[in-house]
């Protein structure tokens, strides 16, 4: 179900000066427990410096319906274009794939924000400054949840100065080097920094059999087959929220911890066979799973010995799935037992310093 909620171009109440609106199509897939972010998010598209053509909030069957949220908006943002797609639950990357579905005929780009994150005021301008350019494809520099250094600034694999600077793109960079390596191997693509050539992509979709982890990487990582016209704004555009988060509280031992594990283990097992990978990335490959499955080990047996609830039926499809785990049983479990021991010389050390 579709409905359309927008107003005539008349400037935004309270808005800075806008140029004038670009074809971009700006996907916002909404799944929220609280009233507000979704104003947030949009109030953060109608302040851009250049105006998307039109924004589409796919309603995923969200608690707290997007009706209402956008109608609060477009009191305050009247020239802001914004459509409501309505589906039954499905997760992000359905809820992506309902938003491209829209997308108008004459939009080039498209842009992805999540409904509790925001962008600053420059992203659409610079992201379409770079794209007019010939490139294909615009992330940035971002701030995650709660952090007060950026993911560029994080990531040691990843230097922004070894890149070309764009000429009259404002701060943006030419990427300069392998996509898919970068991705593989220190991924600094964060879905709400992403603006593309949709027109030139527009067959392409996110994996659905991906629910929870690791859709909008491998859709990176399919794009980056495609293209190597890569360009990124070298500070930070996007600073995230706190809304509904899969991996949130998904720390080792919690309730969700296998969830996330799972999923981890479902994407790495996946990409040999989705994208041919060379010889050195087949062996991270294989050492990332190696970890995973020894982390997911560790946290069954954490929970076997603190006599907490293992969710029985997610195990047996992760041993479906993985059925190599049990090899790596008297692994884990001497790693624990290693652990302990290491803990107890150290009290013991500390006890005879005294």
């Amino acid at each position: 179900m579709s409905t359309t909620s927008s107003h005539p171009n008349s400037g935004p109440s309270g808005a800075a000066t806008h140029v004038s609106d670009a074809a971009i199509a700006v996907v916002i897939p909404y799944f929220q427990r609280q009233k507000g972010l979704l104003q947030q998010a949009l109030a953060s598209v109608a302040n851009q410096e250049l105006l998307p053509e039109e924004v589409i909030v796919i309603d995923d069957s969200s608690p707290i319906p997007a009706r209402d949220e956008v109608a609060a908006v477009l009191r305050n943002f009247p020239r802001l274009k914004v459509r409501v797609v309505e589906q039954p639950n499905g997760g992000p990357a359905s809820a992506r794939n309902k938003g491209l579905d829209n997308v108008s005929p004459h939009c080039q780009y498209v842009a992805f924000l999540d409904s509790d994150d925001a962008w600053h005021p420059a992203h659409l301008l610079r992201a379409h400054a770079a794209l007019e350019r010939g490139n294909d494809f615009y992330f940035s520099d971002y701030f995650r949840i709660g952090q007060t250094k950026t993911v560029f600034e994080q990531t040691s694999g990843f230097r922004k100065d070894e890149h070309p600077a764009l000429t009259d793109c404002g701060a943006v960079a030419r990427y300069r080097g392998n996509m898919t390596e970068q991705i593989l191997r220190a991924n600094v693509i964060g879905t709400p920094t992403v603006v593309y050539r949709f027109k030139k992509f527009a067959a392409l979709r996110f994996r659905e059999e991906f629910v929870n982890a690791g859709e909008d990487f491998l859709f990176w990582l399919q794009l980056s087959t495609l293209t190597d016209a890569y360009a990124f704004g070298t500070t930070a555009e996007v600073t995230c929220g706190r809304g509904v988060n899969i991996h949130a509280g998904s720390g080792w031992g919690t309730e969700k911890s296998l969830d996330r594990l799972h999923y981890e283990t479902k994407l790495e097992l996946a990409l040999p066979r989705l994208f041919q990978l060379d010889e050195v990335q087949l062996k991270r490959n294989r050492a990332r799973l190696s970890e995973l499955r020894q982390t997911m080990l560790k946290d069954i047996l954490h929970r076997l010995a603190n006599r907490k609830t293992i969710n029985a039926p997610l195990l047996r499809k992760h041993l479906a799935m993985d059925p190599m785990l049990p090899l790596f049983v008297p692994s884990a479990a001497w790693h624990i037992v290693a652990g302990r021991l290491r803990s107890q010389a150290a009290g013991r050390r500390e006890g005879g310093s005294r």
